[in-house]
């Protein structure tokens, strides 16, 4: 009975930390594969491959991991060898090579790729810039803006009797 208590209290504190993983906090209660998945950049056939090349239990909870693991796993996303079709950024603008960006790195990049497709004054910039889809999809019933409540709609007129 004793052992049962001890774990379940060691298990209430691995549900409530937090672990930081690539500058991203990760509750302790879900599972690795999971929780991987909450750090922006990573999806989920990346987090499978990440447990995978790492030999790691998927259902592991996060707040069982030491710190020395968590700093393994950030070590190991920082250089990450993925297949090609897992990389999110292939022929990089600036310097032609392959990798996949993570975290803040990743928001920037997304934010200097569409300042520098609005300052050349591309299609696709000037459609980011009206703030409509830049991939092709209809407009005629969606992305409708500048949409009042009740527009459209006419009022009854009252009649007193």
């Amino acid at each position: 009975m004793e052992h049962n208590q001890k774990y379940k209290m060691e298990d209430k504190k691995a549900d409530e930390r937090l672990v930081r993983i690539f500058s991203k906090d990760i509750e302790g209660n879900k599972n690795l594969y999971v929780g991987l998945t909450k750090i922006k950049g990573v999806s989920w056939a990346i987090s499978n491959a990440i447990c995978k090349k790492m030999n790691l239990d998927k259902s592991k909870k996060i707040g069982t991991l030491t710190n020395k693991e968590a700093e393994e796993i950030t070590k190991f996303m920082g250089n990450m060898n993925l297949p090609k079709n897992l990389i999110n950024r292939r022929k990089d603008f600036e310097t032609g090579e392959d990798r996949h960006v993570l975290g803040s790195d990743l928001e920037l990049k997304k934010e200097f790729d569409i300042k520098r497709l609005k300052k050349i004054k591309s299609y696709r910039g000037l459609r980011h810039t009206l703030g409509q889809p830049t991939r092709g999809q209809k407009t005629k019933a969606h992305f409708r803006t500048n949409r009042r409540k009740g527009a459209g709609i006419k009022k009854k007129n009252e009649t007193k009797t």
